[in-house]
C-alpha cells in the first residue's frame, strides 16, 4: 500500500515521540496506522518493511546524535585500560539485551499476533501507565547501573516487545526500582535502545532483502519521498523527545506521562470496541 506523504509524516512524528517518550512507540504506531487506514483490524502483522526500515533509521540517528560523547567513550574503553567503568557499562549493555532476545525467540507468535488486536494494544497502554507510577512509591536510589539493574532493565525491555508496553518507561522504572539513580537509569535506558533499534533495522532489512532479492533493491524501496519525509520527522522529533524525557526524569516527573497513557488507553479501548 502506497502511503501518502502527510500520513508518512504523521507516523514519523508519532514514531519519534513515542520511541523515546515513555508511552510505547509500537503501541502508538499500531493504533495510528489503524486510525489512518494503513492497517486493517484483525489482520496478521504484515508491516510495510520499507517504511519500518526508514523510520528505524530516523530514530537511530537521533539517539546516536544525543549520546555521541557517551558512545565514543564506550568505544574508547575497548582499547584503553584506564576506562574500566565505561568498559563495564559496555558489558552491562550487552547483558541487558539478553532477556529481550530470549523472549523474542520463545514468544514470537504471541508478539506477532498482538498488533492485530487494537483493543489489547490500548489495554497495554493502561498497563504502561501503571508501570510509570511504580517509581513514585519507591525510595529513589543513588547508585550506578550494576548487574541487578541491568538485568531488571533488560526484563523490562523484554516485556516492551508487546505493543502498548513502553520500552523507555518499563526500563527506566525497572532501573529506579533497582536503586539506580534517575539520570543514570534514563541514560542506560536510551543506550539500550541503540542495539534494540539497530537490531530491528537489521532484521527488517534482512526481510526486505529476501523480498526484493538484493541490498540495493531493498534500499531503493525505501527511497521514495513519503518514506524519507517520515524518517526526517522521526529523527527530528525523536531528538526533541530525548531532551524532554531526560529533563522529566531528572525532575522526578516520570509519572506525569502515565496520565496520558491512561487517557489514550481508555479512549482506544472504547473506540476500537465500538467500531
Amino acid at each position: 500500500m502506497e502511503i501518502e506523504i502527510w500520513k508518512a509524516i504523521v507516523v514519523g512524528i508519532v514514531q519519534g515521540l513515542a520511541e523515546f517518550l515513555p508511552v510505547s512507540s509500537s503501541g502508538h504506531i499500531v493504533l495510528t496506522q489503524y486510525l489512518l487506514g494503513i492497517r486493517v483490524e484483525g489482520a496478521l502483522h504484515q508491516p510495510d518493511l520499507s517504511f519500518e526500515i526508514i523510520l528505524h533509521l530516523g530514530t537511530l540517528v537521533s539517539v546516536l546524535l544525543f549520546f555521541r560523547k557517551s558512545l565514543w567513550k564506550l568505544v574508547q574503553s575497548l582499547y584503553t585500560k584506564d576506562m574500566a567503568e565505561e568498559r563495564m557499562k559496555t558489558f552491562l549493555l550487552g547483558l541487558a539485551i539478553v532477556p529481550a532476545v530470549i523472549a523474542a525467540l520463545l514468544f514470537k507468535d504471541l508478539f506477532d499476533a498482538a498488533p492485530g488486536n487494537p483493543v489489547l494494544v490500548s489495554g497495554l497502554l493502561i498497563v504502561t501507565g501503571m508501570v510509570l507510577f511504580v517509581p513514585r512509591f519507591v525510595k529513589g536510589g543513588q547508585g550506578l547501573v550494576g548487574f541487578k539493574g541491568a538485568l531488571a532493565m533488560g526484563v523490562g525491555q523484554a516485556f516492551a516487545i508487546l505493543p502498548g508496553i513502553s520500552r523507555s518507561g518499563s526500563t527506566i522504572a525497572a532501573g529506579l526500582v533497582s536503586g539506580v539513580k534517575a539520570e543514570k537509569a534514563a541514560e542506560f535506558s536510551f543506550l539500550m535502545s541503540i542495539p534494540a533499534i539497530a537490531g530491528g533495522f537489521v532484521l527488517t532489512m534482512k526481510e526486505q532483502m529476501e523480498e526484493t532479492g538484493s541490498l540495493s533493491s531493498a534500499f531503493k524501496a525505501c527511497s521514495n519521498a513519503p518514506y524519507i519525509a517520515g524518517a526526517i520527522a522521526a529523527g527530528v522529533v525523536g531528538l526533541l523527545a530525548i531532551y524532554l524525557v531526560m529533563g522529566a526524569v531528572k525532575k522526578g516527573k516520570l509519572e506525569y506521562f502515565s496520565y496520558y497513557c491512561f487517557a489514550a488507553g481508555i479512549s482506544g479501548m472504547l473506540y476500537f470496541s465500538l467500531t
